[in-house]
C-alpha cells in the first residue's frame, strides 16, 4: 500500500469508527436512535412487566398439568424475550416476567397477544339441526371476523365444540408440497388419542357437508380451515397463511390455547430492576478497567501488531452494542457473559496471528510477507475454534430456552464479529501502519529459540492433579449432601423459594434497599442472595428469598413492621417455584450433549482423526467438573448465571485446546523420522505456549475487573469464570496433547498388536515403527544415563529450532 493510500485510509477508517462511536455513545434523533442506552436490558438490568394468572375452576390444578403448563408458557413469552421467566407462585398461579418491558400500552398488547391460556375450542360450523354455530360479521372497525352466533357456553353444552386445546398435542408451523409439486406454508396439528378420534368423527360429517371447523381462542376465531378430507389419523394440516411468521403465530397460539390448565389473569405491573444502577455503573467502569488492562498487555506484547488489535478491539465493541441494539437483543449478565467470551476469542485470534507473523521474521522473512504469511497459517486454527464454538452457539440457541438462549444470542454474534475484526479490520490496520513506513521488524518483534518443555513426560503428574481435583469435588458434594441436604448452593433460580411483597412509607431507591432492607432479610432467612423488585408507580417492592416457614415468615414482618413502619397488613407472601423449570434443565443438558457431539463430529471431520476430537471432549468435562468442585467448596450460589458460566467455559476451553491441536496436526506433517510422538506434542505446545498465557490473561482481565469493581450479584458471576479461565488454560497446556499421546500410541499399539497376530506370525511393524519404538526404549540403560541421552537429542533437534 502506498504511503498516500495509507493516509486516506487511515482517515476512512477513522471515520467510520468515529460515526460508530458517535452512534453508540450518543445516538441520532430524539430517541437517540443507535444509542446504547437503547439496548434492551434484562430483568436483572432494566426491569419489566410482571404478569399473574390465575387456574380457572372448582379444583386446583395438579402439580403435573401446572408444571406443564408453565413450561409451555414459557416456551410461548420466549418470543418477547428470550430472558423472560415463568414460575408458579402458591398453588393455582402462574408468574411471566418479561424484561424490556417499560409502559402500560406494551403490557396490555402482550397481554392481548398472550389472550386468556387454555381456552381453545374447534367448533362445528352448523349444529345437528343445520343452524349455523358461527357466520361472518362486520367488527367495529369495518372489517369482516366470524364471529359466534350463540353463546360457546350453548355450544359447548350442545356438543358443538368436538375438540378442545386440550386434545392438541402439538401444533407446528412448516412447509410441505402440494398437489402440483409447490412449496406451501402449513401448519400441523397432532392429537392426542382422545382428539383424534373427536376429530376424525367432527371432520367426517364436515366433509361429507362441505363445512369448515372454526379454531375459537380467548373470544375470537384464529382460523376457519374449510375440510377437504376424513382426517383418522390424528393428524392435520391448516393450510392458507400468506407468511411463516403468520404460520409461526398460529402454532404457538394453538399450543398456549391448548394448556390444560385454563388461566385468568390475575394482575400485571411494571416491575423495576432487580440490579441497582450503582450495579450498571460498576459493571461499566470495571469494563473499561478491564479493556485498559487488556490493551497494555497486548501493545506491551506484541508492540505495533498489538496497538493495531487494540483498536481493532474497540472497533469490535462499538459493532457489537450496535448489533445488539439492530437486532433488539435483550442484554442480561449471562448475555454479558457470552460477549465476554467473544472478546476473549477476538483477542485469542490476533495473538495466533501475531505469533505467527514473529516466527516468520525471526526465519529472516520480509515483514510484508511475513503478515502475509502470518494470518496464512493461523487461518486454519482461528477458523476451527471459532466454528466450534460457533456449532455450540447455534445448537444452545436452537435446543435451549431462557438465559441459554441469551447466552448463545449474543456468543454467536460475538465470535462473527470477532473474527471480522481479526481477520479483516486488524489486517487492513496493518497494512495501513506498513504503507505509512513502519517497515521495521523491531516494531513487531521477532521470535526467539525455545526449548520444548516436556509436558508429555509429566503427563502422570498432570493426570494426577486433575484427578484429585475432580474427584475432591466429588467428595465435597457428597459432605454438603449429607450434611444440607444439596450438592450445591442452588438459589431460588432451581429449588424456588418466597416471594414477599412489602409497601413501604415512602419511596426507596434500589441502593438504599440494598443497604437498609436486605440486611435485614438476610438475617432472619439466612439467604445472603435475596432479590429485589420494585413496582413501578408505587412504593411496593417484592423480595424473592429462600422458602421461609411460619416462624420465620412472622419474624421477618415483625422485623420490618419494628425498623421501617411499614404496615403489617401490605405484607403478603407467597411460595413460588423455581425460574428454571426441569424441562428447562432437560433442554439445557440436550443441547450441551448434542453440542459436545457435533464439535466432535466436527474436529473429527477436520482433523482426520477422532482422537482429536474425544481429547477435546475429555479437557472440556475436566473443566466442567473442576469448576463445579469450586462451586460445591466455596458454596457459590448457583442460579440462573451457572448455566451461562458453564457454556463460557465450555465455549473458552475448546477454543484453546483446537490451537494446540492444529499446531499438532502441522507439525505431524512436517516431522523428520528421528522425532517421536511425545517429541510432536511438546514441540507444539510450546511453540502455542504464549498464546495460552498471553489469551488467558486478557480475558482474565476483562473478568478480574468485574470481579474487583461488581457488585455481589456480578462478583459471584465472575469468580467462576476466573476458575474456568485458570482451568481451561491448563487443560489445554497440560492434558489435551498429553491424552491425544496416549490415546494415539494406545490405538498405534493396538493395531500393532493385531498385524502381528495376522496370517504367518508377521509382526506387521514398518521401519519406522521398529526405529521409533527403539528410540523410545530406555529401558536398558540408567536413570543417569537416561537423562544424559534425551539432553543431546533435545540439543541436537533443536539446534535449528526457532519458536516463539
Amino acid at each position: 500500500m502506498k504511503k498516500s493510500r495509507a493516509v486516506i485510509s487511515l482517515l476512512l477508517v477513522a471515520a467510520i469508527a468515529g460515526l460508530m462511536a458517535y452512534t453508540v455513545l450518543i445516538g441520532f434523533g430524539k430517541g437517540h436512535r443507535g444509542s446504547y442506552h437503547n439496548i434492551k436490558k434484562g430483568l436483572d438490568l432494566a426491569g419489566g412487566a410482571s404478569i399473574t394468572y390465575q387456574a380457572v375452576g372448582e379444583e386446583p390444578p395438579t402439580q403435573e398439568d401446572l408444571n406443564d403448563t408453565k413450561y409451555k408458557l414459557q416456551r410461548r413469552v420466549d418470543q418477547y424475550s428470550t430472558e423472560a421467566q415463568v414460575y408458579t407462585e402458591g398453588t393455582d398461579r402462574l408468574n411471566i416476567e418479561i424484561p424490556g418491558i417499560s409502559g402500560v400500552a406494551e403490557t396490555n398488547q402482550i397481554l392481548e397477544d398472550l389472550g386468556r391460556p387454555g381456552s381453545l375450542y374447534f367448533i362445528r360450523q352448523t349444529d345437528d339441526a343445520g343452524k349455523e354455530n358461527y357466520t361472518l360479521g362486520v367488527t367495529e372497525d369495518g372489517g369482516v371476523e366470524y364471529v359466534l352466533t350463540k353463546e360457546l357456553d350453548k355450544i359447548i353444552a350442545d356438543g358443538d365444540a368436538v375438540v378442545t386445546g386440550t386434545q392438541v398435542s402439538d401444533a407446528k408451523a412448516g412447509y410441505q408440497q402440494d398437489d402440483m409439486g409447490n412449496k406451501q406454508i402449513v401448519v400441523s396439528l397432532t392429537f392426542n388419542d382422545e382428539g383424534r378420534e373427536a376429530f376424525a368423527a367432527a371432520t367426517t360429517k364436515a366433509f361429507s357437508a362441505k363445512e369448515s371447523i372454526g379454531i375459537y381462542y380467548d373470544g375470537h376465531f384464529i382460523s376457519v380451515p374449510s375440510v377437504q378430507a376424513a382426517i383418522t389419523d390424528g393428524r392435520a394440516v391448516i393450510t392458507g397463511e400468506s407468511s411463516i411468521e403468520d404460520a409461526e403465530n398460529l402454532a404457538s397460539t394453538i399450543r398456549i390455547g391448548g394448556l390444560k390448565v385454563e388461566l385468568e389473569r390475575l394482575r400485571s405491573q411494571i416491575v423495576g430492576a432487580q440490579l441497582g444502577q450503582d450495579a450498571i455503573r460498576t459493571s461499566k467502569f470495571a469494563g473499561l478497567i478491564g479493556f485498559g488492562l487488556v490493551a497494555a498487555l497486548m501493545i506491551v506484547i506484541y508492540l505495533l501488531p498489538g496497538f493495531a488489535a487494540v483498536l481493532a478491539l474497540a472497533i469490535y465493541i462499538l459493532m457489537m452494542a450496535l448489533v445488539l441494539n439492530g437486532f433488539d437483543i435483550t442484554l442480561t449478565l449471562p448475555g454479558i457473559a457470552g460477549i465476554l467470551l467473544s472478546i476473549g476469542m477476538a483477542v485469542d485470534a490476533n495473538v495466533i496471528i501475531f505469533a505467527r507473523i514473529r516466527e516468520e521474521l525471526a526465519n529472516g522473512i520480509g515483514v510484508k510477507t511475513a503478515i502475509k504469511n502470518g494470518y496464512s497459517k493461523a487461518l486454519s486454527a482461528i477458523i476451527d475454534g471459532n466454528v466450534t464454538t460457533l456449532i455450540a452457539a447455534a445448537v444452545l440457541a436452537i435446543l435451549g430456552s431462557g438465559t441459554v438462549k441469551g447466552f448463545a444470542y449474543t456468543l454467536a454474534i460475538g465470535i462473527i464479529l470477532s473474527m471480522i475484526t481479526s481477520l479483516f479490520v486488524t489486517r487492513f490496520l496493518m497494512s495501513i501502519f506498513y504503507g505509512l513506513g513502519l517497515t521495521n521488524k523491531k516494531l513487531y518483534g521477532i521470535g526467539r529459540k525455545r526449548t520444548p518443555i516436556r509436558f508429555v513426560e509429566k503427563r502422570k503428574i498432570f493426570f494426577a492433579v486433575s484427578i484429585a481435583l475432580v474427584l475432591s469435588g466429588f467428595v465435597a458434594m457428597g459432605v454438603f449432601k449429607a450434611r444440607e441436604g444439596n450438592i450445591l448452593n442452588y438459589s431460588l433460580d432451581f429449588v424456588g423459594g418466597t416471594s414477599t411483597s412489602v409497601s413501604f412509607n415512602e419511596d426507596m431507591s434500589l441502593e438504599q434497599i440494598e443497604s437498609q432492607v436486605i440486611p435485614v432479610f438476610t438475617e432472619v432467612t439466612g439467604d445472603s442472595n435475596v432479590q429485589i423488585q420494585k413496582v413501578a408507580g408505587s412504593n411496593e417492592v417484592i423480595f424473592k428469598s429462600a422458602v421461609l416457614d411460619t416462624d420465620k415468615s412472622t419474624e421477618l414482618s415483625n422485623q420490618l413492621v419494628e425498623k421501617f413502619s411499614v404496615d403489617k397488613d401490605s405484607i403478603t407472601s407467597e411460595t413460588i417455584s423455581s425460574t428454571i423449570s426441569d424441562e428447562m434443565k432437560r433442554d439445557a443438558l440436550i443441547a450441551v450433549v448434542v453440542a459436545l457431539i457435533l464439535m466432535l463430529i466436527y474436529i473429527w471431520f477436520r482433523f482426520k482423526d477422532i482422537r482429536f476430537g474425544a481429547s477435546s471432549v475429555i479437557c472440556l468435562a475436566h473443566d466442567v467438573l473442576v469448576v463445579l468442585a469450586f462451586y460445591a467448596f466455596a458454596r457459590i450460589s448457583v442460579g440462573s448465571t451457572f448455566i451461562a458460566c458453564m457454556l463460557t467455559i465450555v465455549g473458552y476451553s475448546i477454543n484453546a485446546t483446537i490451537v494446540i491441536f492444529d499446531r499438532v496436526r502441522e507439525t505431524l506433517r512436517t516431522r523428520s523420522r528421528q522425532q517421536t510422538l511425545a517429541e510432536v506434542v511438546n514441540e507444539s505446545v510450546t511453540d502455542t505456549l504464549s498464546r495460552s498465557i498471553f489469551t488467558s490473561l486478557t480475558t482474565f482481565f476483562m473478568v478480574l475487573a468485574l470481579f474487583i469493581f461488581g457488585v455481589a450479584s456480578v462478583k459471584e458471576f465472575a469468580l467462576p469464570i476466573m476458575i474456568g479461565i485458570i482451568c481451561g488454560a491448563y487443560s489445554s497446556v497440560c492434558l489435551a496433547g498429553s491424552i491425544w499421546y496416549v490415546l494415539r500410541k494406545n490405538s498405534d499399539s493396538a493395531a500393532v498388536k493385531a498385524a502381528g497376530s495376522g496370517k504367518g506370525g508377521s509382526s506387521g511393524k514398518s521401519g519406522g515403527q521398529q526405529s521409533s519404538k527403539k528410540k523410545d526404549d530406555y529401558s536398558n540403560l540408567s536413570k543417569k544415563e537416561r537423562k544424559e541421552r534425551r539432553r543431546k537429542e533435545e540439543e541436537a533437534k533443536n539446534k535449528a529450532k526457532i519458536t516463539v
